[in-house]
């Protein structure tokens, strides 16, 4: 009882400083409680151990990478969204100047390719699986066959990836919802991972899927699929998938009644009420939680591809675990997954940033090197180039990093790559622990909801010094939680960590020994930050005219729209020096924008500071409190449109607009030029 109540005490205290400073989390977050956005340093530090090495392209090749299959002899064969197939050589180079062969070409939309077991390829294109086939051995492809046409309604959002073969000889392949219409699944199948059989048959697996640009087959037969952030979907996630299973957008139940369908789910059973999927999916069963949830912005904002590390060693010291790509912010994140009391649940991490271009394809070569096949075209992205192929190989070098975190029953194990500096690591002012989940609705996204805290009651480090292991109260089931070991060094103390932040999806709390006693928790609801800026930003954000008008109209009226590419369809807008302005915003693209309109200069400082924002970034719009911007919309979603109404500035000049949504301050900017 004695350490109960010294245990409470202390708890006791730990809270009472949390809420002394912990406005610090909720209200005015400093730059280290902030997710700070991936600068320069940081990425020439990830290159010191992963060297990046772009392929260079022939100026007349587009090479819209949408898959890679590598070959025997250290060639490559990669499909493009242009429809064509290359055969490349020497990509593999340390100074690749690579030969490009055309295979094929005249296809629609290939995402995927691999090896048919009886000889040829098999490709997933929009409207069908075809075997592609060169029987003479000249090095073009002869031999087209439809192996199964795949349901299309005609939305360009239909997109068809994959195939991945089955460990039983069929192949599987994943199809996208069809955005923007009113029955999202306007055909059998849609937002459905299928299995087809060499002769064609399609065989429904699993219903849910909004946008599954990735999956894959472990090497112990689990099936993974990448999901992107959406209606139903407040995320980008990884989720492990069983047949049968329904994983978030109702709009695929609308074929759950046909035959042959896996999933008894319907329609009408799934609620829109906005509470997290997996307090949905106890009170419905059939509805499966993500497995790991990768933060929107923080992690990535387009879950693409999932390649499993197997190389032995020779990629790195991460052999078994997954790295997974993101397209929109142009980088490779890590995975780890556990099972634990029959569910599988894990880890998301920084991995590698800088690449040229969205990364929409991993892809594992010989001698360890991953290939990352790149494409923006529509879908913009970080990298600034519209399409690419990088290689990627381990430098020898090993990081002091986070190797893999794992759920203990009150609390977590944090494994590194190197011993750590036991003063530091046994400090547990180097830690913090905290928890949010994302709403389930049919709107598009979520912000971060739910912030809570959760005190470290104590820290235990491995006499190896390989190990950390952290007792906190205030977990919950079914929330990510954010884990940082800043402070933390190796244990020559030279090295700070290269990553020191780890999100870890707890779906289930595993058995075993706990190392503080089961209390009653004493926990702090964290405030977003929104709260602190919800005067000063939603001041300059007017969708009603203002009464400071007096009854008066606008005296200039602008429409701004979108166009595809990521870009408005209108780069110049002309006021005069103290206007009334009203500003119609149609969002017609397939996901979140706003307009930001900022002092002369300062768009990309301000796209900057947006992306800081972390995961309460769209609960803030995206809006840094920052003097630099005069007005704003709020996030508008898809199909939208949103009116604002501001006076003009007084001052004469380029004032800049810009959609600050994550990676789109690259090519959403526009001039309002204030004339005197």
């Amino acid at each position: 009882m004695e350490m109960i109540r010294q245990n409470f005490i202390k708890l006791f205290a730990i809270a009472v400083a949390v809420l002394i400073s912990g406005q610090a989390f909720g209200q005015n977050p400093s730059k280290k409680e902030r997710f700070v956005a991936a600068s320069d340093e940081l990425v020439a530090q990830e290159g010191k151990y992963w060297k990046r090495t772009p392929i260079p392209v022939p100026d007349d090749i587009v090479l819209e990478t949408s898959g890679i299959l590598p070959l025997p002899g250290k060639r490559l064969l990669v499909t493009t969204r242009r429809g064509e197939i290359w055969m490349i050589e020497g990509a593999y180079d340390k100074k690749p100047k690579p030969k490009f062969s055309l295979f094929a070409s005249g296809l629609h939309t290939p995402l995927g390719i691999v090896s048919a077991p009886q000889g040829g390829y098999y490709v997933a294109q929009r409207q069908e699986v075809t075997h592609i086939e060169d029987t003479n051995d000249d090095g073009l492809a002869d031999s087209f066959k439809t192996v199964a046409r795949l349901p299309i309604s005609g939305s360009y959002h239909e997109y068809a990836y994959g195939p991945v073969m089955a460990p039983n000889g069929n192949m599987r392949v994943t199809l996208n919802v069809a955005f923007g219409a009113p029955n999202q699944a306007p055909v059998p199948w849609r937002g459905w991972m299928v299995e087809i059989t060499p002769d064609g048959q399609i065989i429904p697996i699993a219903a849910g899927l909004r946008s599954p640009a990735g999956f894959t087959v472990t090497s112990d037969g689990l099936w993974l699929y990448g999901e992107n952030q959406g209606e139903w979907m407040g995320s980008g996630h990884v989720t492990q998938i069983d047949k049968g299973d329904f994983v978030g957008h109702r709009e695929s139940l609308r074929w759950s009644r046909e035959p042959g369908s896996t999933v008894s789910l319907r329609f009408e059973d799934i609620p829109d009420s906005g509470d997290p999927i997996y307090e949905v999916s106890k009170r419905i069963p059939g509805i499966k939680s993500p497995t790991v949830w990768f933060p929107h912005t923080i992690l990535g904002i387009s879950t693409a591809g999932i390649e499993e590390d197997l190389t032995e060693g020779e990629f790195g010291p991460f052999t078994g675990q997954f790295f997974v790509a993101d397209q929109g912010q142009s980088k490779i994140l890590r995975m780890t997954l556990e099972e634990v009391k029959g569910v599988w649940q894990g880890a998301s991490y920084p991995f590698r940033e800088g690449f040229e271009c969205g990364i929409i394809r991993l892809t594992m070569g010989e001698g360890g090197s991953l290939f990352a096949g790149e494409t923006a075209r529509g879908w913009g992205s970080v990298g600034t180039k519209e399409q690419g192929l990088e290689r990627l190989d381990w430098t020898g070098k090993v990081p002091f990093e986070i190797y893999e975190v794992k759920a203990r029953p009150d609390g977590f194990l944090l494994k590194f790559t190197k011993p750590v500096d036991r003063t530091t690591a046994a400090d547990p002012e180097n830690y913090s622990i905290s928890n949010f989940t994302y709403k389930y609705h049919s709107k598009y996204g979520s912000p971060a909801v739910d912030f809570m805290k959760c005190p470290i009651l104590k820290v235990e480090v491995a006499e190896d010094g390989m190990s950390v292991r952290l007792a906190a109260v205030c977990l919950r089931e079914g929330y990510v939680h954010e884990i940082k070991a800043q402070g933390v060094l190796s244990k020559e103390k030279s090295d700070n960590l290269l990553h020191d932040t780890a999100y870890y999806t707890l779906n289930q709390f595993p058995y075993g020994d706990r190392i503080i006693p089961f209390d009653s928790d004493l926990c702090v609801t964290a405030v977003s930050p929104a709260s602190s800026s919800e005067e000063s930003s939603f001041a300059k954000l007017n969708s009603e005219k203002p009464a400071s008008w007096d009854g008066a109209n606008a005296q200039t009226s602008f429409s701004l729209g979108t166009v595809p590419g990521m870009k408005f369809d209108k780069t110049l807008l002309e006021v005069s020096a103290g206007d009334r302005v009203e500003l119609i915003f149609n969002n017609e693209d397939d996901m979140l924008h706003n307009v930001v309109i900022c002092k002369p200069g300062t768009g990309q400082i301000v796209g900057a500071e947006a992306l800081q924002l972390g995961v309460q970034g769209l609960e803030m719009n995206f809006i840094p409190e920052s003097d630099d911007v005069i007005a704003h919309t709020a996030l508008v979603s898809p199909e939208t449109t949103e009116t604002i109404y501001f006076k003009a500035p007084l001052e004469p000049g380029d004032y800049e607009y810009v959609c600050t949504f994550p990676g789109h301050v690259f090519s959403m900017t526009g001039i309002l030029r204030v004339l005197p």
